[in-house]
């Protein structure tokens, strides 16, 4: 499957919680890139060749509620 860039709503309220998602994302290694959590909107946009629901299950690793918003071909 080719990179695509997925993007993802988090329930995060603090700095806390955008550092969990960003841990979780850093054990992927290689296998995530151009990772973008945005506190202020809720937002994580993110490239990947995994699929969004793999991807929805990393995050969902924070404790957080995670929706899956899109995926587009980069």
């Amino acid at each position: 499957m080719a990179a695509q860039v997925h993007e993802f709503t988090m329930e995060m309220t603090c700095e806390g919680c955008s550092g969990a998602a960003s841990r979780v994302l850093g054990k992927l290694g290689d296998k995530v890139s151009d990772v973008n959590i945005d506190l202020a909107t809720k937002k994580i946009s993110l490239k990947s060749a995994m699929s969004a629901e793999e991807l929805t299950e990393v995050l969902k690793k924070t404790g957080k509620e995670v929706t899956h918003i899109s995926s587009k071909s980069v």
